[in-house]
Formats: C-alpha cells, sequence, structure tokens
C-alpha cells in the first residue's frame, strides 16, 4: 500500500466521523503529519503534530511521565501510550498517533536493535500499542514507520 493510498483512507475514515486527529513523533520526526498534510482538504481533519524528539520535549509537550521514562525508556510501550494520551489531551483531536523508536544508524540498546519503534494509535478510552521492527537504513525504518502509522490508525478506526 502506498503512503498516499494509506492516507487518503484515513482522511475518509476521519471525515466520514467528523473527527480531528493529532500526531505525536520521536522517531518520524513529523513525517506522519507531513503525509497527512501533503493532501489536500487535511485541515477538515487533521489538527497538529508534536515533534517531541528529546525526552524533556515529551515531559514538557505531552506530559509523560518522567519515571515512565526512567523505567520503560522512551523507546517503550508505556511511553507511546503516554503521548497519545497527551496529543489528545493537549489539542482539539479526538484520536492520536504516536511513534518512537531508533531509526539508526546508531542508538540501539541491548534488546531494541536499530529498526525497534513502537507505535500507538487511540483516543482517551482506548489506546492500541504494538512493537515493530523494520529493515533498512534510516529513511527507509522511518518511510516503513509512518506507513505502518497511517495504517495502523485507519485500523484502529474500523475497530471503533
Amino acid at each position: 500500500m502506498s503512503l498516499l493510498f494509506a492516507t487518503e483512507e484515513l482522511a475518509e475514515q476521519l471525515t466520514m466521523r467528523r473527527w480531528r486527529m493529532a500526531t505525536a513523533e520521536s522517531c518520524t520526526g513529523g513525517g506522519i503529519a507531513a503525509a497527512c498534510t501533503d493532501l489536500a482538504g487535511s485541515s477538515g481533519w487533521f489538527d497538529c503534530g508534536f515533534v517531541t524528539y528529546s525526552n524533556e520535549a515529551k515531559m514538557q509537550m505531552l506530559g509523560v511521565q518522567q519515571t515512565t521514562l526512567e523505567q520503560h525508556g522512551a523507546v517503550s510501550e508505556a511511553t507511546v501510550r503516554e503521548m497519545v494520551a497527551g496529543a489528545v489531551q493537549h489539542s482539539r483531536a479526538d484520536v492520536a498517533v504516536a511513534t518512537s523508536g531508533i531509526a539508526g544508524p546508531g542508538g540501539a540498546v541491548p534488546g531494541k536493535p536499530v529498526g525497534t519503534v513502537w507505535v500507538a494509535w487511540g483516543n482517551h478510552q482506548r489506546i492500541h500499542a504494538e512493537l515493530c521492527h523494520f529493515d533498512g537504513d534510516r529513511a527507509a525504518v522511518r518511510q516503513q514507520a509512518v506507513l505502518h502509522s497511517l495504517r495502523g490508525l485507519s485500523h484502529w478506526l474500523e475497530q471503533a
């Protein structure tokens, strides 16, 4: 599935519900927000994007707890769940998607190799998170994470 098709599908689902979305991105660096806003008419369903690359930004902008980062790390299920909740809380969005991962070439730690990405989707009522392992260089990992995030949010909306 192409990035454009995935974005168009998501836009249709959000428009049908009259919902707005937000992004909370770390390793994707705004790539999800860029994919969304590349589509004409996105102002009808896209609210805002938070690029929170540092732990400090995750805490300040999204309300991720310092204890979460200390106990689980930035690349963790707990962190992306808090990022989703924070993005919804600090925006006018009905739903949000969050990413945090290791795009490479450096940054790998034991148990978290390059290509490890946590993605979460949700709102105040329900959040789903997935651990992904993507292959390739930095650009490839980021591209796959963006596509997976868009497709995952579409799937989450189908279940809502």
